[in-house]
């Protein structure tokens, strides 16, 4: 399937870069390799997924539930492909992320995230409306779109000499997380993915410790708001404890300065969600000689790349 999803997005995605830069070598005490999914349409690594799940189902309408970075990938997706779009939304979702959002085409409907269930929300639009639901992260066609960015850091990582290293990836619901490992697994076996979080909310990390599937007690109060979810889902969290090595957790000062590294070194804008991997990186201890991150996304706001540049 993540063949063929690389086979629908071959002149639609960007093959994004693999970045580096000697001064983020030299703080991490090793070689440090950059995946830039910012780069990718609608700024981050969501569209893979969103673009594949249409272009295979191809249905007559969509909605979908993210805090923005799923909702603008599927907005996009599905005004290339010429079909209305229905993106369920928090209310405290970053306003860029809104306003990108509609801006893209796509009918935006708030919810309170503390109070309401939006997967009832979405269920209930897609009865209403003859819509089909794509998922964030626990539907096999979004994971096998967001796999594809796995085939290419395998391709990437053996050009630039690296066949043995963690694979950091910024970790919500799973679905890139999976994804990359499944294809990892194919293509290099020697890169091990670990799934990168930030603290009050690492269910993945501790599910992999506990070796059993955990919740987080709260669902918003983080400025990672893309990696917010109650916890990991029923295709991916299999997929994860089978083939992710142990979880590491950051804090929200730690995301931060990998932003403002990231914009100062490598001369990308990261979200607070899109640097946790970059932050485990830079500042927990890593082992082996490299160490390649994915930089899944850069949809942030003036005031939040300001509060990171001033850290």
């Amino acid at each position: 399937m993540i063949e063929a999803a690389a086979a629908r997005l071959d002149g639609h995605a960007r093959r994004t870069p693999m970045l580096s830069s000697p001064l983020l070598d030299d703080l991490a005490g090793r070689r440090v390799l950059v995946k830039a999914e910012c780069l990718q349409h609608t700024g981050s690594f969501k569209f893979r997924g969103a673009w594949n799940a249409i272009t295979a189902l191809r249905p007559q309408g969509v909605v979908a539930f993210s805090s923005g970075n799923h909702a603008q990938g599927v907005a996009w997706a599905a005004r290339l492909t010429g079909i209305p779009a229905v993106i369920v939304m928090p209310a405290d979702a970053p306003r860029v992320k809104i306003d990108n959002t509609r801006a893209l085409g796509a009918e935006v409907v708030l919810y309170d995230r503390a109070g309401e269930d939006r997967d009832a929300i979405g269920a209930r639009l897609a009865r209403a409306r003859g819509l089909t639901l794509i998922k964030p992260f626990d539907m096999a066609e979004v994971i096998a779109g967001q796999g594809t960015c796995g085939l290419e850091i395998a391709e990437q990582a053996a050009q630039a000499g690296v066949t043995a290293a963690d694979v950091l990836v910024c970790c919500g619901g799973g679905g890139l997380t999976s994804g990359i490992a499944l294809a990892l697994e194919a293509r290099a076996p020697g890169l091990r993915v670990r799934p990168a979080e930030p603290e009050g909310f690492d269910d993945v990390a501790r599910s992999l410790a506990a070796g059993a599937l955990q919740s987080n007690a709260r669902l918003s109060g983080s400025i990672c708001d893309a990696i917010v979810t109650p916890q990991a889902g029923a295709l991916t969290w299999p997929i994860i404890a089978r083939l992710c090595g142990p979880g590491a957790v950051v804090s929200e000062d730690q995301a931060l300065k990998a932003m403002a590294l990231a914009h100062d070194r490598l001369k990308i804008v990261l979200e607070p969600g899109g640097a946790v991997a970059l932050a485990a990186a830079l500042f927990l201890p890593q082992p082996g000689d490299a160490v390649i991150t994915v930089a899944t996304g850069g949809n942030v706001d003036r005031a939040m790349m300001a509060r990171a540049l001033s850290a």
